[in-house]
Parts: C-alpha cells; sequence; structure tokens
C-alpha cells in the first residue's frame, strides 16, 4: 500500500488493480482494495519467469485480458496488438 501511495503516487483506494514482480520474476503480487480492506493475490511460478519489461519503470496500464495474458506467460511487451483504426464514413 505504502509502495502505491509514496513510491507510485497513486491512490490505493482506487478502482485499480496493482500488479508487483519480484526481482527473479517468479512471484506476482496483485494488490486491490475491495469495500472494506485490501486483498492480496500472489502467484508463483515453479519453473518459469514471468514476462516483464526490462527498461521500463513506473506505472504501466493493463487491461484485464492483458492481466490474464501476463498471468498465462504471455509476454504483453514483446508482442503488440493490431493498431486501433477510426474512420469516420465507410465511402
Amino acid at each position: 500500500m505504502q509502495a502505491v501511495e509514496q513510491e507510485l503516487g497513486l491512490d490505493p483506494f482506487a478502482q485499480a488493480i496493482y500488479v508487483f514482480i519480484n526481482r527473479q520474476r517468479t512471484k506476482l503480487k496483485v494488490l486491490y482494495w475491495h469495500r472494506n480492506g485490501f486483498c492480496l493475490w500472489l502467484k508463483r511460478l515453479e519453473a518459469e519467469r514471468f514476462a516483464w519489461p526490462d527498461e521500463r519503470s513506473g506505472v504501466e496500464p493493463i487491461n484485464a485480458q492483458q492481466l490474464q495474458w501476463l498471468l498465462e506467460g504471455f509476454d504483453l511487451w514483446r508482442h503488440a496488438p493490431h493498431k486501433t483504426l477510426a474512420y469516420s464514413s465507410v465511402s
């Protein structure tokens, strides 16, 4: 909670989840506020490592689907999705 508030400058009570990883990239922790207390989830890998950006620091927003992919072992930072296109008309 202090890491979220003091080091990242974010609100630990916000409707968000905060994901942290250890240096060996074998443990991933998820922290969030739920109504009347903090929830902390831990996933520990026995033989693999989580994908995580090497050079980036700070906050990297991801959505629920990306969190699922991260937990499954996909590298979100090496493989970018297709660009979203926006058109004003079809003719």
